[in-house]
């Protein structure tokens, strides 16, 4: 295919480098001249490992075939080319949002570009940008052309995963090559692009793709943070800090795994916030801040608030409570959300029924019983025996359990009922009611 990488920076060079590699025509662009020159002496404009040799080879297998060539024309470049591959810079401003001065620029040069080339042509971002932004990459291309997104040109996000210091290891091997299409045609161009990848391909929308890429990072900063915030603890009682997470690492079945991050209702029951407590007590004992893990609980106690707030502002008093233990298959109701949100919900004046099947049977003879009849008998009071009873009372249903037997009931619900729901009770949510709602999605 025929590419063209806009901006030499790091992303850009390596992606330029790598692509032409391997058999595409890559035309570079970039504003800088002496970048542009050093790609067309086979020099590398970034320092390294790989990169020098590779650049090298390029040129000299590639010599009388142009393989790999930069210019500062980007208008040139587009319409010689079948792909415009983004790769710019997105600074902070001082406020923390992002500058897209470099990206406006491009899109301004990549319409002009296309106002002149007749072909199809493919916008595709690599450039780090916050959901929304390849939207206004598309406005100033169509401005800039007088063309139709969709029709004469596709657009597509492509975010990179390079680290620096392994990105060419990085560029071959992904864990997995991200593709957000404008639509089908657009996200084909892309995965061409890349044949020669074995990776995995996660074809997806624009708005996801764009945020996938923060998604990780937060996370990478996330597990960082955690992970010296565990060492501290560690080292102020005299642990072998990295024997601990060592041995935390090798848990693939909970720890490293897709386990706990499924975007939901908050956590309960008789570990998780216990444990919290204990572990930031005695940092606390210690004179330790150890502010991420402080900060869980209070991101839980507002995760149940949010529901709270959503739910008081439908006012609707008559409520439907699907679910009730901390989670399902249990009877356990210790710090359950659930129970702290309907005795939230019971002092503003609503009106709550409750199925639970397993709680039903711990009120008879389950190791709860003594707990539900002590410490939340009014709560006790409000369960229905079957799931119409609650069905047939509630203006708002909300699910609490991801049980197959609440999401059965979804198609079949009245047609004024409210759901709202904490769980993402199905996979499938193609044939969810008209009001339906979820926490997070």
């Amino acid at each position: 295919m025929n590419i063209a990488v806009f901006g030499l920076g790091y992303v850009g060079c390596i992606s330029a480098a790598c692509l032409a590699r391997e058999g595409h025509h890559v035309l570079g662009v970039d504003p800088n001249q002496t970048k542009v020159d050093m790609i067309n002496r086979g020099r590398s404009p970034i320092v390294e490992k790989d990169i020098d040799t590779i650049l090298h080879e390029i040129v000299k297998e590639g010599k009388g075939k142009g393989t790999l060539t930069a210019t500062t024309d980007g208008k040139r470049a587009v319409i010689e080319t079948e792909i415009s591959l983004i790769c710019v810079g997105t600074p902070s401003q001082l406020n923390g949002d992002l500058d897209l001065a470099y990206v406006t620029r491009c899109a301004q040069e990549i319409g002009m570009g296309l106002k002149q080339r007749q072909a199809y042509h493919v916008v595709v971002a690599r450039s780090t940008m916050l959901p929304g932004s390849v939207e206004k990459v598309i406005r100033e291309v169509e401005y800039r052309s007088g063309k139709k997104v969709g029709q004469d040109f596709g657009a597509a996000m492509n975010p990179e995963f390079l680290r620096e210091g392994s990105s060419v290891e990085d560029f071959y091997h992904p864990a997995i090559t991200v593709i957000g299409g404008f639509d089908t045609k657009s996200g084909d161009y892309v995965e061409q692009m890349y044949a020669f990848l074995e990776a995995p391909i996660a074809r997806t929308d624009i708005r996801t793709a764009e945020m996938i890429k923060y998604a990780n990072n937060a996370f990478h900063g996330l597990k960082v943070a955690f992970a010296n915030e565990i060492g501290v603890i560690c080292k102020a009682l005299n642990i072998d800090s990295h024997q601990v997470m060592n041995i935390f690492c090798m848990d693939h079945k909970l720890n490293l795994s897709p386990y706990y991050l499924k975007p939901g209702f908050a956590f309960g029951g008789s570990c998780l916030p216990k444990d919290l407590r204990a572990i930031t007590y005695r940092a606390k004992d210690k004179d330790l801040q150890v502010p991420v893990l402080q900060s869980v609980l209070e991101s839980n106690r507002r995760h149940i608030e949010r529901a709270i707030q959503a739910i008081l502002t439908t006012g609707k008093k008559k409520i439907g409570i699907l679910g009730l233990s901390f989670k399902p298959g249990t009877d356990d109701l210790r710090e359950s959300p659930m129970v702290t949100l309907i005795e939230t919900l019971l002092g503003k004046g609503c009106k709550i029924r409750i199925y639970d099947k397993n709680v039903s049977l711990a009120r008879l003879v389950g190791a709860n019983k003594e707990f539900i009849e002590k410490e939340i008998p009014h709560i006790s009071s409000l369960m229905a025996e079957k799931l119409n009873d609650v069905i047939s009372h509630a203006e708002i249903l909300i699910i609490g359990h991801r049980d197959p037997e609440f999401a059965e009931i979804l198609s079949h619900l009245p047609e004024d009922i409210v759901i709202y729901d904490l769980v993402r009770v199905s996979d499938d949510l193609s044939f969810v009611p008209k009001g339906y709602e979820g926490i997070c999605w």
